[in-house]
C-alpha cells in the first residue's frame, strides 16, 4: 500500500530501489518492497511508494538508486571504542593457554586499559575514537553506542563520555552514551567492591547524570565483575536518576543478571552465552533485547553458544553488536559481526540484519530509527547487492554506495 503525506514539496526522493524496510508488520522477508521509492523532508521519511508515483512530488534532489537495495542505517548497539593502549600481549597470552579470567586476576584485562586511558589526554582519546568511529561509518553505521568503563574514577569516566559526545560534531553519525562505571574493580579498591559500588551510586552516577553525559547505565555482572546484589544498588540509583539500564550478563556463568535487568525493564542484556530459560522469559515479559556479541565469542575461542532457539521460542528480540574493545573483541567491523552472527550463532541473514537495524534500535531505546517507515529518521544505506542476504554472506568487500544521515548524504 502506498503511503502519502500532504507534503508535495520534499527535500529528497530516492527511487528505483528495493526497500529493505525491516518493518516486522510486513509479510515479506526483510520487509522488502521492490521497485520502490522514498520521499524525505526535514530529515524524516515522509512517503513510501512505487517509483512510478514520484511525479506527484517536487524535490530539491532526486537520486536514481539504479536497482540497488536501500536499508535503514546500520546500528552498532554495543561498543567500548573510547580507550587508550593495546592488549595484543594478552591476545598472545590467550593463544599460549592463559584464560581470560586468569589474565584479569593477574592485573591485566580491563585494568591494563584503565591505566592507559587514565594517562591519556582527552584529545588523544578523541583522535583514537574518531579513527575507530570512521571505520564503522564507512561500513554503513549511522548510529552507535559508546560505553565508558575504562576510567573507574569520576574524572576519567567524564573524560571518556565527553569524547563520545563530541564525535557527532565532526563525524556523520549519531552516538548514544552509556555510563559503565561498574565495569571492573579499580586497583585502589581491591578487596573493597562494596565501597566502590557506593562511590558509583553516591558520587559518580549523580555527577554524570547532572552533566547529562550518559543516556543509559550498564555494568558487568560476573564472577570477575560485580554481583547481582551490587548491580541492584547501581540500578536503583539509575532509576532514581531516570536513566535506563542494561547489563553485561551471563557471558562466563549464569548469575541471573539478565533476569535482574529485565526486572528493571532494562533496555538489553548483552553476551548471554549462559542464559537460562527463566531469564529468557523475564526478558520477554519486559521487552528486554538480547544483544549477542559474536566478536567476543570468537576472540575468546568460546564454545558455548547463546541459546538462540530458546530466544526464538519465547519471542525475545535479538540484536547484534561489535563489542569493539581492546581485549575481548578488538574487531572494529559491524559487517563482520553480521557474518559471524550467521556462521557462529546460526542466525538467519534476516535475523542478523534485523539485529543491526530494527532490534539494535530497540536495544538503545530509539523509536525513530532502525526501519524504513513513514515518520522514521531518514538514516539510510544504499547497497550494490543482488539480494539482502548478500550483506551477511560476504566479508572483505564493501558494497556500500551511499549513506544518508537525517536525509543528508554523508557517503
Amino acid at each position: 500500500m502506498t503511503e502519502i503525506t500532504n507534503t508535495k514539496n520534499v527535500d529528497l526522493i530516492i527511487h528505483n530501489v528495493h526497500l529493505m524496510t525491516m518493518d516486522e508488520d510486513l509479510e515479506q522477508a526483510y520487509g522488502l518492497r521492490v521497485n520502490s521509492a522514498v520521499a524525505i523532508n526535514n530529515g524524516k521519511i515522509t512517503w513510501l511508494g512505487n517509483s512510478n508515483d514520484i511525479e506527484q512530488f517536487t524535490a530539491n534532489s532526486i537520486v536514481d538508486g539504479q536497482d540497488q537495495y536501500l536499508s535503514p542505517g546500520l546500528i552498532d548497539c554495543h561498543t567500548h571504542l573510547v580507550f587508550a593502549g593495546s592488549r595484543a600481549n594478552e591476545f598472545e597470552q590467550r593463544l599460549n593457554g592463559v584464560s581470560y579470567e586468569e589474565i584479569s586476576r593477574q592485573g591485566g584485562g580491563i585494568l591494563s586499559t584503565v591505566n592507559a586511558t587514565r594517562a591519556a589526554s582527552e584529545d588523544t582519546l578523541y583522535q583514537f575514537a574518531k579513527q575507530r568511529t570512521s571505520a564503522l561509518i564507512n561500513e554503513g553505521v549511522t548510529t552507535l553506542e559508546i560505553k565508558s568503563g575504562y576510567g573507574l574514577d569520576l574524572a576519567t569516566e567524564r573524560k571518556m563520555l565527553r569524547v563520545a559526545r563530541k564525535l557527532p560534531t565532526e563525524l556523520a553519525c549519531n552516538v548514544q552514551t552509556t555510563f559503565l562505571g561498574a565495569h571492573a574493580l579499580p586497583a585502589e579498591f581491591k578487596g573493597k567492591a562494596d565501597e566502590y559500588i557506593d562511590l558509583i551510586c553516591d558520587e559518580m552516577l549523580p555527577a554524570i547524570a547532572q552533566e547529562e553525559l550518559a543516556d543509559a547505565v550498564d555494568g558487568f555482572c560476573e564472577g570477575i565483575g560485580f554481583s547481582p546484589e551490587q548491580m541492584q544498588k547501581v540500578f536503583d540509583k539509575a532509576r532514581e536518576l531516570n536513566l535506563p539500564v542494561k547489563l553485561h550478563a551471563e557471558q562466563l556463568s549464569d548469575l541471573s543478571g539478565a533476569e535482574l535487568v529485565a526486572n528493571y525493564q532494562g533496555l538489553s542484556a548483552d553476551h548471554l552465552e549462559y542464559l537460562s530459560e527463566q531469564s529468557i522469559k523475564a526478558m520477554r515479559d519486559s521487552n528486554t533485547v538480547a544483544v549477542l556479541l559474536p566478536g567476543a565469542f570468537y576472540t575468546l575461542s568460546e564454545t558455548k553458544r547463546p541459546p538462540i532457539d530458546q530466544l526464538r521460542k519465547h519471542g525475545v528480540d535479538i540484536a547484534i553488536g561489535s563489542d569493539f574493545n581492546p581485549g575481548s573483541s578488538p574487531i572494529c567491523s559491524l559487517k563482520l559481526m553480521l557474518h559471524m552472527a550467521c556462521t557462529l550463532f546460526k542466525l538467519t541473514p534476516e535475523e542478523a540484519i534485523a539485529g543491526i537495524t530494527r532490534n539494535a534500535a530497540k536495544a538503545l531505546g530509539l523509536k525513530t530509527k532502525g526501519t524504513i517507515q513513514v515518520g522514521q529518521d531518514a538514516d539510510l544505506c544504499l547497497w550494490n547487492i543482488s539480494q539482502p542476504a548478500e550483506l551477511a554472506y560476504t566479508f572483505g568487500v564493501n558494497p556500500l554506495t551511499h549513506v544518508w544521515l537525517a536525509g543528508k548524504q554523508s557517503i
